[in-house]
């Protein structure tokens, strides 16, 4: 079995879920995992699948979906999740104020510095109000004080609120 990241993105239309999905379950590919959103009137989507096929053969299938050049689609193995790699305690990292260059970089930086893992990032920009929706796993080695100094830090060098909460009493 292959493990298949896929990815596609361009203008925006009725029907690229369907059509995309229609053409990877006609492979025999199973859908495990993906997330799709509008930037901006682009679409984007990123899906790993699981089936007997190779890179070609998605690229292939999806080819009459990008023909006009209206879609880019992209296909790549992928090594399988290892076992337990997902260890750290779930927190919620909230971002909202005035854009300004380089506050997705000072967060994640901080996150990073500290082993945290960024699972899910969303940033969106209205007016000139700049909003950063994040999932965390941070380990258990964590120092949660000095991550919390650090955060407040970043936050008043650019202006910023920043919250971190924890995502334990998220319910899916």
């Amino acid at each position: 079995m292959n493990e298949l990241a896929i990815t596609v993105v361009g203008r925006d239309r009725p029907g690229i879920i369907a059509d995309v999905s229609a053409a990877l379950s006609r492979l025999g590919l199973n859908l495990t995992d993906s997330t799709m959103t509008l930037l901006r009137g682009h679409f984007a989507m990123t899906l790993i699948c699981v089936g007997e096929v190779d890179e070609s053969d998605v690229l292939g299938m999806l080819e009459p979906l990008t023909a006009d050049g209206g879609l880019l689609a992209t296909a790549h193995r992928v090594p399988p999740e290892p076992s337990g790699a997902n260890t750290g305690a779930p927190y919620t990292l909230l971002v909202h104020g005035a854009d300004r260059l380089g506050i997705v970089a000072a967060v994640t930086g901080v996150m990073a510095e500290i082993g945290g893992n960024v699972t899910d990032l969303t940033t969106r920009l209205s007016g000139t109000l700049y909003l950063l929706s994040a999932e965390i796993d941070l380990p258990s080695s964590a120092d949660f004080d000095e991550l919390l100094t650090k955060l407040d830090e970043v936050a008043d060098r650019l202006g910023v609120e920043v919250s971190l909460r924890s995502g334990d009493a998220d319910v899916l």
